[in-house]
């Protein structure tokens, strides 16, 4: 076997344990000392700082790595031998295995800040050279390998004996989560939506740290069983080396993240503070107990909403450089996609949000009241910041987003309402051969009857339009507490067809093709038809 090859295996397994001594190698180099540093495997073995003849520091190294190249077992089993030469500025030590030369260090390598002779260098570096030869011939001797043997069987027993436990413990703890979603606790129903997810996070949850604890063992077992044996050393020890380097990597960056993280605690545990304050004003606000100017009851909802948001925003505003990774790549990449995404959808966005603010603060209407959009008609169930939803008669939830209900007219019927009675509205168009003192009269008495009709309330009929064929009434009413726009149109409709029947006046708007033979006038003597009657005015002046 090359023997350039068995010291790179020694080297790299041990090349963090052996001293580095500042004469030759130095433990932290720079790209100038690399290019003149001979090393085996990883360890460092001299520093050639001078020329020796016409060959550089550089070239030094190459000719001693070429010469070591060609070694074999056999010369292993022979000692490093140094030999002195010369005297003075020309004196050095030549260095070789099996009477084979390995390289030459000169007086003229020393660094004069060491303060170490010539000899102490040299006795240094045999000894180096004799450490590595030694532990592997070491390593290689039939009983080492018996007994790397027998260690490795011993560690893949234990360790197929722990993987074998944790995925029975795996199984054993689903099978618990099984019996125990059978009897959910009072607070969670048993067959929600909720209690799946809840239930599909613990399986989930269980099974990653059963995969996880399982990857762990296994890389642990590959990298101790290939750091016993000589040949395969080299990538047990890189695998341990990546794995401590990635387990200290982690430990610095959470002690190093600390400090940051308590501010970030602070700051937004001051941002709660002043959140929960502005909580307790804005209920004080909405239940009366407080004015404050520009702020009424019914925006205190929305301000809460727009400052918690602005609050929450500077905080994290705030918080931001000191949260731990903070100016890595991957948080300005999400910077980046949320900017995108914030520029592409700003127009439509703003536009809503912007119309949620007028509708809020203009107190168009607000969650409760029954309103009247365009076509659509009903009770406003829910009022967010990018749209509304209205419940329609017909038990429908429509959605309209706040553009669109700005830009219309907004009829609110519960704006002026007393104690929840709405004003309610009708109309109705009747012949001119039909006294107009009867009309009102029935119309009057019909609202009278309606049980949803509040009888001590604002009960007006109006005359609204002399058209060529008919007379236009509007029959305006209070509704009861609670009673909604279409359930008393509805009973309104219904008595005014049973009184305009029971005084036969008929409901319908003639249109004449040629002038009648008789002219459509009502007598004075029909003025006051039943259920009309004149008014005590009206009886005193005949």
């Amino acid at each position: 076997m090359n023997f350039n090859a068995l010291l790179w295996v020694i080297g790299l397994l041990i090349g963090g344990t052996l001293p580095v001594f500042a004469a030759e190698p130095h433990s932290q180099t720079d790209e100038w000392e690399q290019e003149r540093t001979l090393v085996l495997g990883s360890e460092p073995v001299y520093l050639f700082l001078a020329q020796e003849q016409k060959l550089s520091p550089q070239e030094r190294v190459i000719r001693a790595q070429t010469r070591i190249k060609h070694l074999t077992s056999f010369d292993a089993t022979h000692p490093v031998v140094s030999q002195a030469f010369g005297e003075g500025a020309q004196a050095g030590y030549h260095f070789s295995l099996n009477g084979k030369p390995l390289f030459i260090i000169l007086a003229s390598d020393l660094d004069p800040a060491e303060n170490l002779t010539l000899e102490e260098s040299a006795n240094r570096v045999q000894q180096r050279l004799e450490n590595l030869r030694k532990y592997y011939l070491q390593q290689r001797s039939p009983h080492e390998i018996t007994l790397d043997i027998l260690l490795s069987l011993i560690a893949t027993a234990s360790y197929a004996t722990l993987l074998y436990f944790c995925f029975a413990m795996n199984r054993r703890a689903q099978l618990r989560l099984q019996r125990r979603s059978a009897k959910p606790p009072r607070w969670l129903k048993a067959n929600s939506t909720f209690s799946q997810f809840i239930r599909l996070m613990e399986r989930s949850l269980l099974n990653l740290t059963t995969i996880v604890l399982g990857l762990f063992m296994t890389y642990t077992w590959l990298s101790w069983i290939l750091a016993l044996f000589p040949y395969t050393r080299p990538w047990g020890q890189h695998l341990g080396n990546a794995l401590y380097s990635l387990v200290s990597k982690l430990a610095d960056d959470m002690l190093s993240a600390l400090p940051g993280l308590a501010t970030v605690a602070i700051i937004f545990l001051i941002a709660r503070l002043f959140n929960q304050l502005l909580r307790i004003l804005f209920n004080a606000v909405e239940r009366g107990q407080m004015q404050l100017p520009g702020l009424h009851p019914e925006t205190v909802g929305a301000t809460r909403r727009l400052t918690s948001a602005a609050l929450w925003l500077f905080t994290l505003t705030l918080a931001y450089p000191y949260l731990p990774g903070a100016n890595s790549d991957a948080f300005k990449g999400m910077s980046v996609f949320f900017g995108l995404l914030i520029t592409l959808g700003s127009a439509g966005l703003m536009n809503h949000a912007m119309s949620g603010l007028v509708l809020v603060y203009s107190r168009a209407l607000r969650k409760g009241d029954f309103v009247r959009i365009g076509e659509i008609e009903g009770t406003v169930s829910e009022l967010n910041a990018l749209s509304l939803k209205i419940i329609t008669r017909n038990a429908h939830e429509i959605t309209l987003p706040n553009a669109v209900a700005v830009s219309g007219t907004v009829e609110n019927t519960s704006r002026l309402a007393v104690e929840n009675r709405l004003n309610v509205v009708t109309s109705v168009t009747i012949g001119y051969d039909a006294p107009w003192r009867q009309v009102k009269a029935m119309l009057e008495l019909a609202a009278r009857r309606c049980s949803t009709v509040d009888a001590n309330g604002t009960m007006i009929v109006r005359q609204t339009g002399l058209q060529d064929f008919y007379v236009a009434y509007e029959l305006q009413v209070t509704s009861q507490p609670g009673k909604l726009p279409p359930d008393v149109r509805s009973e309104l409709h219904q008595h005014i067809q049973d009184v305009f029947n029971e005084f036969g006046v008929q409901i319908m708007s003639p249109h004449f093709v040629l002038q009648p033979r008789q002219d459509l006038v009502v007598p004075q003597t029909a003025w006051y038809s039943a259920p009309a009657e004149p008014a005590p005015e009206e009886t005193k002046s005949k």
